[in-house]
């Protein structure tokens, strides 16, 4: 298809550089910065829109920066490293207040008016606590950790990854050089490797994840043990495929658990369950989330899709108790586990938050912190019976908060303040913190 030159005006949300046709098309350019001139190719003739691949930076723009990694525009993990920090930024502030008013319908200034700045991350690199690599096989055969390439299923190997804490960044090389050496001719079926480590604990834990059968363990977890210093390995044993339904979990060696401080609190969490991997952005929403919901001793708290308790129990330490709700059952062990360790007393419920919350009765405060879908149909009216006062959205995705802004405004409910916060630098991806007062 055509070639042709373009400037790049801003970036669009999910990542790609945006620019317009002289005839006000726009054009959505992967790779590209904002203030670049570009020469691109067209791949895709939308009704409203143009999709092209990068052909060269005619012009570098004053945002565009050297990446810092060798596997930058390679490997998927990162979409933005050759984009200057303060820009990346601005562009998430800006997706943000755009989906509100495109999805949401809330007037353009209240949403640049709601809308505060992005809290930048402490770190602009090194911040993960977790690298979560996929296994493959090379041409000779032989076992590759690594990541998915943008929108495909091929895997980019991987040696280090410096998004990650430096303790683990180099983990990648060691843990494939391991597996490597215990695989020789046979197929261990491991299909990922999940990686997490605490600059504040300390502790770290290798998960391998493997489908169903015999696996040598005290090998496996010897020969890791002397290639990389952990405090738990454990083997997931569950079906390869997005769904990944777990079957058994096998600790191979020591807690079994990985452990970190978040605010004033201890936390142990099991391989599958999850966990924010910035912890101390994670910090920032957890500030958020508790100056929003102004709790105080005696009133009706809940936290819906709770995880292991990142909000739960700082919320029942204010109001004396919380009623949780969550649905992996590994999760919902270690929330258990991590509310009696800190002394809080939290009414953890295992099951659909959709379906749990018409009987949670009567609420004070209320928190939900939904997946990347966002709040099931139902849950917003569900939210108007219990009637909290105060509400506390986190969302991990701009468009589907923006649909349920809509939806809770319906049903009663005006945002107040919306403050992205940024966990994963290098990356569109943003979290943001929606708080909400009964009308």
């Amino acid at each position: 298809m055509d070639e042709f030159e373009l400037h790049i005006d801003s970036l669009a949300y999910q990542g790609p550089g945006m620019g317009r046709t002289s005839a006000g098309k726009a054009v959505f350019v992967p790779g590209a910065a904002p203030g670049d001139t570009v020469r691109v190719r067209a791949v895709a003739d939308k009704k409203n829109y143009l999709e092209t691949e990068l052909v060269e930076v005619v012009k570098s723009g004053s945002a565009r920066i050297e990446p810092n990694c060798p596997y930058a525009g390679l490997c998927g993990g990162c979409q933005w490293q050759h984009i200057a920090y303060s820009e990346q930024l601005f562009a998430k502030r800006a997706a943000v207040v755009s989906a509100l008013a495109r999805i949401g319908h809330v007037p353009a200034e209240a949403a640049e008016t709601i809308v505060s700045e992005c809290v930048p991350s402490k770190r602009e690199m090194g911040y993960r606590n977790k690298l979560e690599l996929a296994c493959g096989r090379n041409e000779a055969g032989r076992l590759v950790l690594g990541y998915h390439k943008e929108g495909t299923t091929e895997i980019v190997p991987v040696d280090t990854c410096p998004l990650a804490h430096s303790a683990i960044a180099h983990t990648p090389k060691a843990i494939q050089g391991a597996l490597r050496y215990m695989e020789g001719t046979s197929d261990l079926g491991i299909f990922r490797v999940g990686v997490r480590h605490s600059m504040r604990t300390k502790s770290c834990e290798i998960a391998l994840w493997t489908t169903p059968g015999s696996f040598p363990r005290a090998a496996v977890s010897k020969t890791l043990g002397a290639a990389v210093k952990a405090s738990s390995i454990v083997r997931i044993i569950a079906d390869a495929g997005k769904a990944r339904k777990i079957k058994q979990v096998e600790v191979l060696e020591g807690h079994g658990f990985w452990e970190e401080e978040l605010g004033e609190f201890d936390y142990r969490i099991s391989a599958p369950s999850f966990f924010q991997v910035n912890t101390a952005q994670a910090e920032v929403l957890q500030r958020l989330v508790l100056e929003g919901l102004a709790v105080e001793d005696g009133m009706a708290v809940a936290d819906l899709y709770a995880g292991a308790g990142t909000f739960s129990l700082p919320l029942a330490d204010r109001a004396g108790s919380c009623m949780a709700v969550e649905s992996a059952g590994s999760a919902v062990r270690d929330l258990r586990r991590n509310a009696d360790s800190a002394g809080v007393w939290v009414d953890v419920i295992g099951g659909d938050s959709a379906r749990e919350l018409p009987e949670l009765g009567k609420l004070d405060a209320l928190v939900v912190d939904p997946p990347r879908a966002g709040l099931a149909d139902g849950v917003a009216e569900s939210i108007a019976e219990a009637s909290p006062r105060r509400l506390a959205y986190v969302s991990c995705d701009p468009a589907t908060l923006a649909r349920d802004v809509e939806r809770l405004q319906t049903c009663g409910y005006a945002l107040e303040r919306a403050t992205p916060v940024d966990l994963f630098p290098q990356t569109h991806h943003i979290e943001t913190v929606a708080l909400f007062t009964r009308k």
